[in-house]
């Protein structure tokens, strides 16, 4: 049977990660690229602060071609729909039809893939949904993949949690309102070894360092955020 054209959404990071090998072992997609969004001025992607020619690396031993959407710094929402719409249609040329993302339990941000991307006729599809946070864990942690903290919220695990491996030992650590996967934004992770790849990707945790970010909430307001980062670097 001929495999279904898609897109997969990557980050980089664990769950992006998990969600790749179990469509990969499904069979049901042949996945004609992996779409990062990455940061027009740090060239890093968007929250997990991965370093593009670290992304390409994943990309070349995973044996997918990446494919960039830059981001205007600072931007808006709006902005991340033009520039989302423009890869959109681009990938319709392909003969894409499907979409797919690593996404658990987060129903708002689901719901805005899914608004956004029917308009131009593509499916979004989720393998991780449908599962407890802890189902999901443990899922991960029997998978073979190798990830480690880059990113973390600076009023959650701080500073302290960049460069851990995510293993039982990290999970059991964790206090109760984090949640096991991050999946609030509590922390983000660099993947860089296990079966969805060829080969280890070799890199190197840089000093950590902390920033802040305002964002617009849809109320009009302004809030800040603060993270630490682990500047993540090839080897």
């Amino acid at each position: 049977m001929e495999r279904i054209k898609a897109v997969f959404n990557w980050s980089g990071g664990k769950d992006s990660a998990h969600a790749l090998l179990r469509v990969q072992q499904a069979g049901i997609y042949e996945i004609i690229a992996l779409l990062t969004t990455v940061n027009r001025t740090t060239h890093r992607s968007t929250m997990h602060g991965n370093p593009l020619p670290l992304l390409q690396a994943q990309a070349d031993s995973i044996g997918i071609p990446l494919h960039i959407v830059d981001l205007t710094p600072k931007g808006n929402m709006e902005d991340y729909g033009a520039a989302m719409s423009k890869a959109v249609e681009y990938f319709k040329t392909q003969g894409v039809t499907h979409f797919i993302f690593g996404d658990i339990f987060l129903h708002d941000v689901r719901k805005y893939r899914e608004q956004h991307l029917a308009p131009h006729g593509i499916d979004v599809v989720e393998p991780l949904w449908n599962k407890t946070t802890e189902e999901v864990m443990t899922d991960f942690l029997t998978s073979g993949l190798q990830t480690v903290v880059v990113t973390t919220m600076a009023d959650g695990l701080g500073a302290a949690a960049i460069g851990r491996m995510i293993d039982q030992d990290f999970v059991n650590s964790l206090p109760d309102d984090i949640d096991p996967n991050g999946e609030n934004g509590e922390y983000h992770t660099f993947c860089y070894d296990g079966p969805i790849f060829r080969y280890p990707v070799p890199f190197q945790l840089g000093e950590p360092f902390s920033q802040s970010y305002d964002i617009r909430l849809d109320d009009g307001s302004v809030k800040t955020y603060s993270y630490w980062f682990a500047d993540l670097k090839e080897l």
